[in-house]
């Protein structure tokens, strides 16, 4: 590491300065803690008793070697404050942590573990015109063992990883997304509020295990990315707060240093702290080969306190600038995602134009635009049907992922099903339309767990998922629906490629709010794909709508089709068009109450 770098914001490497390393049979510890009056080692391996740790002129770095220490033992940094405090710190650059309430960092040797996954690096992308098609997951509740008693019933990172890999690609999900590792002290947090940045959490295992989990991933073809969290931490007194007595990761003043969340917002105006998460942001994508890092929370960054009207954090933006301009550099094949609720201009531009330089930003518009449209009733959706067609009006303003995450289905939201309006059927039939709206409407795609099983009850970070829905005829056909989706986006060209690009999609009908039904086409020249989507609760036998050629129709998926719990039997023959005048062509096709159908253009 450059010193000079860290200082002033530069560093994606300081933790392989900082922290405990393995030097021979000896351990060197660093820290950085400027304003502190002492700084002393304690561990397992001196019996909690304080070594003092020696400060590198007036660098603010202290350091310290032991020769009893050894990997796998338990330590803490001791600091002295100004005012008097002696406060036990685990290492902010520990690489591991002892589960909670109890806080050492862990000594940890990183190359233990060696991966066999060079075939999936080499090939790694960022999906541009590729199926992204991300399962997130929440580690602690996806599966849990019988006897919930011990642990909590967790799976450990490599126990679950061959249930986990079998499940995603049974179901057509090309990337895993795990919600964040960071150990945090409170599992309720979903581990959103981070004590160790580098410390992956001891809940599910080691950091071995994880990087088992992550090979095994990629060796079945599978893609994984990490929340991560960049923008907040915890409160807790032996994490980053007041780490050296005074205000050195946080905000000094508390109208900016508290976020909504009751924890303390980093202060990117500090190259110490900028070096801090940049290099914590590396460490998971190279020591981890996690494929991509989806940024939480990315609104309060460019904002003050996420409020357009407190205006722009210049700081946070230049912090983000840096950040992914640098980690485009070390890993050019990592997706660098936001989770961003504004209207920001420029997320996914490029740096040199004046861009944030995130390779993909979820699209929370049209989340919430769908899903509120769904939630209303069929005579209300007239006047609502522009809301569905908005999202292909600001589209191409950046790189969308359209995300229906754990954020939908918590805190009396309601799941995704259960915001379909209607009874217990209807809401099947709706969620069924829905997800096929969601899969051929431009953008990536991400879904939280249980979605794929239409599960209703909310989740709840205790509880796995309702596995035994699956045996239920409704919800049994549910997936085998999701199942079919996925893989027809995974091989249809016509619903990825070249998405970014408005010349690959055209509406054939947008103008029957009456009726409620959209139509459009996907794709271009020999790849082409027609969608045709009736959110009424009305049958139209025929619909008919105008194409400017003479077209051929085949069948790919039908919503309503009896195989998915529907009422259509058997797959309908193909479509073609009746002249109408020398310009335009009729196409005639039936359509159930609340369902679409996918076509594939035939080229004959």
């Amino acid at each position: 590491m450059n010193i000079q770098d860290f200082y002033i914001g530069k560093s994606f490497d300081a933790y392989e300065f900082f922290g405990a390393h393995k030097i021979g049979n000896k351990i060197l510890f660093r820290v950085y803690a400027p304003n502190a009056a002492k700084v002393s080692l304690v561990g397992e391996f001196n019996d909690w008793q304080e070594e003092e740790m020696e400060q590198q002129y007036q660098s603010g770095i202290y350091s310290i070697t032991s020769e009893n220490a050894r990997v796998g033992m338990m330590y803490k940094y001791c600091i002295h404050t100004r005012d008097g405090q002696v406060v036990y710190h685990c290492d902010p650059y520990g690489f591991a942590m002892e589960l909670r309430p109890n806080s050492a960092s862990y000594i940890v040797d990183l190359e233990e573990y060696k991966f066999s996954d060079d075939e999936w690096m080499n090939k790694r992308d960022k999906c541009y015109n590729k199926p992204l098609n991300i399962y997130e997951i929440h580690m602690g509740s996806w599966m849990k063992k019988n006897d919930e008693t011990y642990n909590n019933g967790w799976y450990r990172y490599n126990e679950i990883a061959d249930r986990l890999i079998n499940y995603v690609k049974e179901n057509g999900f090309t990337h895993i997304e795990i919600m964040p590792l960071c150990e945090h002290p409170v599992d309720c947090s979903w581990g959103y509020q981070n004590t160790g940045f580098f410390s992956p959490t001891s809940r599910y295992g080691t950091n071995k295990e994880l990087k088992e989990l992550i090979d095994k991933c990629h060796k079945a073809n599978v893609g994984v990315i990490l929340d991560f969290v960049p923008i907040h931490f915890a409160v807790d007194d032996y994490g980053l707060a007041k780490f050296d007595g005074t205000e050195l990761y946080e905000y000094p003043h508390k109208d900016v240093g508290a976020s909504e969340w009751g924890t303390c917002n980093f202060i990117h105006s500090r190259g110490e702290v900028c070096s801090f998460l940049q290099s914590a942001a590396n460490y998971w994508l190279k020591e981890y080969h996690f494929d991509g890092l989806r940024m939480d929370a990315i609104s309060r960054a460019i904002y003050w306190q996420g409020n357009p009207a407190r205006g722009v954090n210049s700081c946070a933006i230049n912090f983000i600038r840096n950040m992914n301009v640098g980690l485009h550099k070390l890993h050019p094949t990592a997706m660098i995602i936001a989770e961003d609720s504004t209207a920001y201009p420029k997320v996914t531009a490029p740096v040199e134009y004046n861009g944030l330089g995130f390779d993909y930003k979820w699209d929370l518009g049209w989340m919430n635009d769908t899903l509120e449209y769904f939630k209303i009733s069929p005579k209300e959706r007239p006047n609502h049907y522009y809301k569905l067609t908005f999202s292909m009006e600001y589209f191409y303003n950046e790189l969308f992922l359209l995300p229906f995450s754990h954020d939908e289905v918590v805190h009396g939201k309601a799941t995704i099903i259960q915001k379909m309006w209607g009874d217990y059927e209807d809401k099947f039939k709706q969620c069924r339309a829905l997800y096929m709206y969601m899969y051929t409407h431009p953008g990536k795609k991400l879904n939280f767990m249980g979605n794929e099983i239409a599960q209703f009850r909310e989740w709840d970070e205790k509880r796995e998922q309702d596995w035994q829905l699956i045996k239920m005829p409704l919800h049994y056909a549910f997936n085998k629906y999701i199942k079919r989706l996925n893989e027809v986006y995974d091989n249809y060209e016509a619903l990825y490629k070249n998405e970014y690009d408005s010349s690959y999609f055209k509406w054939l009908e947008v103008n029957a709010p009456e009726k409620s039904v959209y139509i459009y086409e996907r794709g271009r020249s020999d790849h082409r794909i027609i969608v045709a989507l009736n959110f009424s609760d009305n049958e139209y036998a025929p619909f008919t709508f105008k194409v400017e050629e003479e077209l051929r129709l085949r069948e790919i998926v039908n919503s309503d089709s009896d195989i998915y719990g529907g009422s259509t039997w058997g797959m309908r023959s193909d479509v073609t068009t009746t002249k109408e005048d020398n310009y335009l062509y009729n196409l005639s096709i039936n359509l159930k109450p609340f369902s679409g159908i996918i076509y594939e253009v035939v080229n004959d």
